[in-house]
C-alpha cells in the first residue's frame, strides 16, 4: 500500500465512510477507489483534491495527502505579521478593539494567544498569561488561572467537549489529543447528573472581590486559502449577567 493509499484509507475510516460511500460522494467507481487505497492506481491532483473535499479535510491534511501522492502542497501558512496579511491583521484588531469593554482574543489551532484587547489582557496578565501562551496549557497547569475560575469542573467538561469536536475536524492532532487525555484523567469526561441542561454554562472568574461571568462566541475567517488563517479563531466574551456588564463598563471607563 502506498503512503497516499494508507492516508486515504485512514481518513476514510476516521470519517466512518465505506469505500462505496466515498466513491459515490466523489463520483468515482468503488473499484478505482480501492485501487487508489492499495496503490494499484495513482491519483491525479484533481482526484486528490476531490477526495479531500468529500472527506472534509482541513487544509494541513490536504497538503499532506497531496505530498503523499507526489504533488506540491496547495496551501501556504503565513505568519499573521506577514506584510501580505496586513488587511487581515487590521480586521482582527478592528474586531477585538470594538468588542471592548468586553474581552476578546484571537487564538490559533492549539489555543495559543495571537492577539487580545485590553479587557482580555486585564483578565489574563495578572495570572501570567500573555501573547504566545496557550490557554489550554494555562487552563490545565496555571494555578493562578485555575484558582480564579469558580466553576472549574464545569469549564473543564466544556473544554473537553470542545476539544473532541475540534479533533473530529482535524482527525489527528498530538497536542489536542494530549490535552483530551489530560482532561479525561482529571475526570472531566464523567457523565453529569441527570436533569435539564441550562441554556448556557458561563465561566465565572474571581477578580479580587468581583465575580465576572462570561459566555463566548467564536468566529473564523471564511474563503481563506492559507492554513494559519483557516485555523485562526476570534473568541468574543460576553457578560452572562447584569453585574458583569456593569463591572466591565466601569473598568473600561476607569
Amino acid at each position: 500500500m502506498s503512503a497516499f493509499g494508507t492516508q486515504l484509507k485512514d481518513w476514510r475510516q476516521l470519517r466512518r465512510m465505506s469505500q462505496l460511500d466515498l466513491a459515490l460522494s466523489a463520483e468515482v467507481s468503488a473499484r478505482h477507489l480501492s485501487f487508489l487505497e492499495t496503490g494499484r492506481a495513482r491519483p491525479s491532483r484533481d482526484m486528490v483534491l476531490r477526495l479531500s473535499r468529500e472527506l472534509l479535510l482541513p487544509q494541513t491534511e490536504i497538503n499532506a495527502l497531496l505530498t503523499a501522492a507526489g504533488f506540491a502542497p496547495a496551501y501556504g501558512a503565513r505568519d499573521l505579521e506577514d506584510a501580505e496579511l496586513a488587511p487581515v491583521r487590521a480586521a482582527v484588531m478592528w474586531m477585538l478593539e470594538r468588542h471592548a469593554p468586553y474581552p476578546a482574543m484571537a487564538l490559533d489551532r492549539h489555543w495559543q494567544l495571537e492577539a487580545a484587547n485590553a479587557p482580555a489582557r486585564m483578565l489574563l496578565q495578572p495570572v501570567g498569561i500573555d501573547l504566545g501562551d496557550s490557554l489550554l496549557e494555562a487552563l490545565l497547569h496555571n494555578s493562578g488561572l485555575r484558582s480564579n475560575i469558580l466553576n472549574l469542573r464545569e469549564v473543564e467538561q466544556l473544554t473537553l467537549q470542545r476539544l473532541r469536536s475540534e479533533l473530529a475536524h482535524f482527525g489527528r492532532d498530538s497536542v489536542i489529543e494530549a490535552h483530551v487525555e489530560d482532561l479525561r484523567a482529571r475526570g472531566a469526561g464523567q457523565v453529569p447528573e441527570a436533569g435539564p441542561l441550562p441554556a448556557m454554562i458561563p465561566t465565572r472568574y474571581q477578580i479580587g472581590a468581583q465575580v465576572l461571568s462570561f459566555f463566548s462566541a467564536m468566529s473564523q475567517f471564511g474563503t481563506v486559502e492559507d492554513i494559519a488563517l483557516s485555523e485562526l479563531r476570534i473568541e468574543c466574551m460576553f457578560p452572562a449577567d447584569e453585574a458583569t456588564r456593569v463591572a466591565l463598563i466601569q473598568m473600561g471607563a476607569s
